[in-house]
């Protein structure tokens, strides 16, 4: 705001040359024209005031395009500070909608936290940089502990009402991450990483998108859930990993790492045509019934029965 000021006084006082301006006008008017005078006295007199006139008028025009681009100068200075102190105030801003909807998350009524979601979403679409943040924030909230019906420890204590109730709060922060991820035919897509490490996750839909490293250590997945057509251009950590239901791997490329060690499922695995591009392990892991017709493997596994069937 200083420099500002600065400029602004300047731009209303600029540095006086005005009067030197004038002097040197009127002493190269009479220098030329009397120039020529000595030369030619036979010379026209208006031929050579015309041409005295003109060398003080060249120094005035001078003058005036030296006074143009100073006084562009600091009218750009002035818009760069401006643009500036606009780029802060709205970096304020989403700071402060940011920290209000994280505290929000909190809340105990779940229509509150899903808008605090969808706050936290249109934030990440009007400025990418938060992305990746906001994405982070939405898979902690899916990896907080979760009872379902078929799996309480106390059943006379176990509320259904409220257990839908927040089932519908996660699925918003599923479809959430669903949106916000880069889509399957989009060209050098930014890269985001998603951690769902001891996530409970039903329903979950990740197919045509790009993702960078995709962690699901220990993650608890039910019903149906698609992650086919994808590109993931990191690791795919699935160690641990317990699912009841189907998953739909199909169609999907992992470039670097694919880590099913210990991983268990009791239904249906989609990998057809899938391309595991890293090394791959299937250490400990528990397969009912797989489809993997077409996949390729850049470094040979140590293959599963249900795989080789």
């Amino acid at each position: 705001m200083r420099f500002l000021r600065l400029a602004e006084r300047r731009k209303r006082h600029p540095k006086n040359m005005l009067l030197p301006t004038i002097l040197a006008s009127l002493a190269a008017f009479v220098l030329v024209g009397g120039l020529l005078l000595l030369i030619d006295p036979g010379a026209p007199k208006h031929e050579a005031i015309k041409t005295g006139g003109l060398a003080g008028g060249a120094i005035v025009a001078l003058y005036a395009l030296w006074l143009n681009d100073r006084r562009r100068k600091v009218e750009e200075a002035r818009q760069e500070i401006e643009s500036q102190r606009i780029d802060h105030d709205r970096s304020r801003v989403a700071d402060e909608r940011f920290a209000r909807a994280v505290e929000l998350l909190g809340h105990e009524a779940a229509q509150v936290r899903v808008g605090a979601m969808h706050a936290l979403a249109g934030l990440a679409k009007s400025r990418p940089d938060y992305t990746q943040t906001v994405l982070d924030i939405l898979c902690a909230y899916l990896r907080r502990p979760f009872k379902r019906l078929d799996d309480p420890e106390d059943v006379d204590e176990f509320d259904a009402d409220a257990e839908e109730i927040e089932l519908e709060v996660r699925l918003t922060a599923q479809r959430l991450i669903e949106d916000l991820l880069p889509r399957y035919e989009e060209e050098n897509p930014v890269r985001y990483d998603l951690n769902l490490t001891k996530a409970h996750l039903e329903y979950m839909d990740l197919s045509y998108r790009h993702v960078g490293d995709l962690i699901m250590r220990v993650a608890h997945l039910k019903e149906s859930n698609a992650f086919h057509h994808m590109v993931i251009h990191g690791d795919a950590y699935l160690t641990e990993a317990d699912v009841k239901g189907r998953l739909y791997m199909h169609h999907t490329e992992i470039r670097g790492k694919a880590w099913f060690s210990r991983f268990r499922t009791n239904a249906l695995a989609v990998f057809t045509e899938s391309k595991f591009l890293g090394e791959t392990k299937f250490t400990g892991s528990q397969w009912t019934e797989v489809k993997a017709d077409g996949c390729t493997f850049a470094q040979e596994p140590d293959l599963p029965q249900a795989w080789r069937n």
